[in-house]
């Protein structure tokens, strides 16, 4: 959900929703898998109801209210692209828990009915026990509206639950405002315990999960046609003579013909229920030629020559490849590949650990989970034939640990979060907590951290001029709780602090991604620090506009970095900056309402993405020159501008990572040259050479809260972790080391951020005239894009 999103000028048209429908239609008539098809039945039937409604007048894309007839609240369906169905998200037929509460109320099977008999002491008395027992669910916000009204009436305030009961009753026929019963406990209290997939998702991913054809292949070929083609061919030696196994004799006695009769019969029930192997059906390969002899011989039918030979052939390359049955190394292979084969199945034991799962509360994490990842024990072998001490593989032990509840920090440090990206869908889990506990009231907590947490998996909808999306604050069972949450503003604080600690800390090589700043937002604009934090603005969508914010973390970023290394690298001047800020901030002064822009900020990123070149010494791509290209250039200047978060982070919020800035820089450089490794032959290489730009950029602003002393240092050991690497790295990367040592030293780049004199350059991401560090030092001609 995104709050303070900027959001552009845009000309709502079909065309992309037309494109979904059509992908999903395609998808829809053509996939292999069932599941994917009936999914993409389900997509092209939402992108329908989009278009239907668009040119039908009842959906207004790019407003924050969609839909005609329904207000802003209104949690709505929205796909991708930010375009609303028309359905709200708690609408659609009433849902099992609705009928069943139905029925145990004694009503119809109604939703309005259902929103009547919770407004009788009856229904306030169940609603009562909700919230003192914590066991409820809220998936959407509307269903955490009606036990809001219930804490109302309990404590007195009649005139604010009836002024919510006259703003939800004309929805009451279609949206579910009821709670969803659970069997466990919300822990609202729980600030530093989060977990990445509850229980219940880790059971659900391991019941999704299927046997391995390939392995289960394997094993039927090792445990049923290897064993099976070894009596065919012990068979077919009894009529060999010499060691080498040759056939020389084909006229069997009576006693070989039956028990080769028998030997067919058993292949035919084998075949029946042994069916993932085919190769014994193969006339070509040696079981079939066997075999195929075998049905000849018994039928009384004499081999011709060719299929003699044939026979022949069969008998003697499986005896040279492995032995005569019976013999030492023919035993020992095949003891051997039955070991490998009574080994359990990844999927036998994702089963044991299923059975584990299945007896823990499944709604939350596992604060241990050991006793789910040990090895199998006695008991469970007695269950379930899996033997014991067999230990559970990996894939089943990466599942498992995602349920692990702890503090992020060490969810971070065991690997459970290995992205800032993974990082960012746990922070509502504490950002809820941490905002509900504003609230003195325990049951109202309980109620604010669920109706956070479903508020936040709310999509945003596609807005047009500059629109904002819609604020919790704006629904209006939290606003009729306003009065009674308090201060909170030193533990949203403490909690921005601690997480964009983190953050940069974990992952400094990587820019915040906007989920993240999103939830870091709403406890920045709760702690009262005056700190603006930015989105990464999407360039296909980009209309040379930016809200005012950025400007001030511009000003922000000058106030930190003032004649730093970062000021001095990009050619910034943050004093012209602070003197813009001052006067558009005259200029907007006593404006109350409307969108607002800082068309200085639009301006001066632009003059800058427009003097800033790459030097086109890397090949041009086939989107070279292209607008999105352009609107990529004027984005990164803003996020230079800014520092894209990172001096909003340390200057205003007074984030100070423990390892201190020179480690943060020599990781940053180490991304770097990771990044850069993947441009080689890498036929599309311009993503990676952007993302390989962020983090150097996160590098420079590091290196410049560095002391002198550090600095040197650092940039002494650059050198070192180029070595680390393949020899093309340090050669891409030459020039813009030797960029970042003239800027070190003292010396400028020019306005288009080479040097002259020398191969120096200013590493930027975005271009329209391909990239010098695309260019292959093997002299190989790389493709852009």
């Amino acid at each position: 959900m995104d709050d303070d999103a900027e959001q552009q000028h845009l000309t709502p048209a079909p065309g992309y929703a037309l494109g979904q429908l059509a992908k999903a239609f395609t998808t829809a008539l053509t996939h292999e898998d069932t599941d994917t098809r009936r999914r993409a039945e389900g997509r092209a039937k939402r992108w329908r109801a989009v278009l239907a409604g668009m040119t039908g007048g009842r959906l207004t894309v790019g407003s924050r209210t969609p839909v005609a007839g329904l207000p802003a609240w209104v949690t709505p369906e929205v796909l991708r692209g930010g375009f609303a169905t028309g359905t709200p998200g708690a609408g659609g037929p009433l849902q099992p828990y609705e009928l069943g509460l139905a029925e145990r109320f004694g009503v119809p099977a109604d939703r309005r009915a259902l929103f009547a008999h919770c407004l009788t002491d009856t229904g306030l008395t169940w609603l009562w026990g909700q919230l003192d027992s914590g066991r409820y669910e809220v998936t959407v916000p509307e269903e955490g509206a009606l036990l809001t009204m219930a804490w109302l009436v309990r404590h007195g305030e009649t005139a604010g639950a009836l002024d919510l009961v006259a703003e939800l009753e004309p929805f009451a026929g279609r949206l579910r405002f009821l709670p969803r019963p659970s069997t466990g406990r919300r822990g609202p209290d729980v600030a530093d315990a989060v977990h990445r997939r509850s229980v219940s998702e880790a059971v659900d991913t391991l019941v999704r999960r299927r046997p391995n054809a390939a392995v289960e292949t394997q094993r039927e070929a090792l445990t049923v046609w290897q064993p099976f083609g070894d009596e065919l061919l012990a068979h077919w030696l009894e009529t060999a003579g010499g060691e080498d196994g040759r056939v020389l004799e084909l006229a069997p006695d009576d006693g070989w013909l039956e028990r080769g009769a028998a030997l067919l019969d058993r292949y035919r029930l084998l075949a029946a229920e042994h069916t993932r192997c085919g190769k014994h059906r193969d006339p070509k390969q040696n079981l079939g030629i066997l075999r195929g002899a075998l049905e000849e011989t018994v039928a009384g039918r004499q081999l011709d020559a060719g299929r003699l030979g044939l026979l022949r052939h069969a008998v003697t390359s499986m005896v040279r490849r492995r032995g005569l049955p019976g013999s030492a190394p023919h035993t020992e292979l095949r003891r051997a590949q039955g070991a490998q084969a009574a080994l359990p199945s990844h999927h036998a034991l994702a089963q044991v650990a299923l059975g584990r799962l299945a007896v823990l509360p499944q709604e939350f994490g596992i604060a241990d989970p050991t006793p789910v990842l040990a090895p199998v024990s006695a008991p469970e072998e007695r269950e379930t034939g899996v033997p014991a001490g067999a230990e559970l593989p990996q894939s089943v032990r990466r599942v498992v640990e995602r349920t692990l509840s702890a503090p992020v920090a060490t969810l971070v440090e065991r690997g459970v979060v290995p992205s800032a990206e993974v990082l960012a869908e746990l922070v509502p889990q504490l950002v809820a907590v941490t905002t509900a506990r504003a609230y003195a009231d325990q049951a109202l907590r309980t109620l604010m951290a669920a109706n956070y947490t479903a508020f936040r998996n709310r999509r945003s909808l596609l807005l047009l001029n500059l629109e904002r999306q819609i604020r919790i604050e704006e629904l209006p069972w939290v606003r009729a709780v306003e009065a009674h949450r308090g201060d909170g503003t030193v533990e949203a604080a403490l909690l921005l602090r601690q997480l964009g600690e983190l953050a940069v800390q974990a992952f400094p090589g990587t820019i915040l991604p906007n989920p993240l700043v999103r939830e870091l937002g709403v406890l920045a604009r709760r702690s009262g620090l005056g700190a603006p934090l930015v989105e990464e603005l999407a360039a296909d969508i980009f209309m040379d506009t930016f809200g005012p914010k950025f400007l001030v973390a511009a000003r922000i970023a000058g106030e930190l970095l003032g004649g730093s290394l970062y000021e001095r690298y990009y050619g910034i001047d943050y004093a012209a900056i602070r003197d813009l800020s001052i006067a558009e901030a005259s200029k907007t002064a006593g404006r109350s309402s409307g969108p607002r822009t800082s068309p200085g900020f639009a301006r001066l990123c632009a003059e800058r993405a427009a003097s800033a070149s790459s030097a086109p010494a890397g090949p041009p791509g086939p989107s070279s020159g292209s607008w999105v290209a352009g609107n990529g250039k004027v984005i990164e200047q803003s996020q230079i501008l800014t520092t894209h978060n990172l001096a909003t982070l340390v200057h205003r919020v007074g984030i100070a990572p423990a390892p201190g800035w020179a480690d943060l820089a020599r990781r940053c450089f180490g991304a770097v040259c990771r990044l850069t490794g993947r441009v080689h032959h890498n036929p599309w290489p311009y993503s990676t050479i952007k993302d390989a730009a962020y983090a150097w950029r996160q590098l420079v602003f590091h290196l410049s809260l560095c002391t002198p002393a550090e600095q040197r240092r650092v940039l002494d050991a650059l050198d070192e972790e180029t070595a680390r690497h393949p020899g093309h790295v340090a050669a891409r990367l030459a020039p813009a080391l030797a960029g970042l040592r003239l800027v070190a030293d003292g010396g400028t780049f020019a306005a288009d951020g080479s040097a002259s004199g020398g191969r120096a350059r200013r590493l930027l991401g975005w271009t329209t005239d391909g990239h010098w560090l695309a260019a292959d030092p093997t002299g190989v001609a790389q493709k852009g894009s």
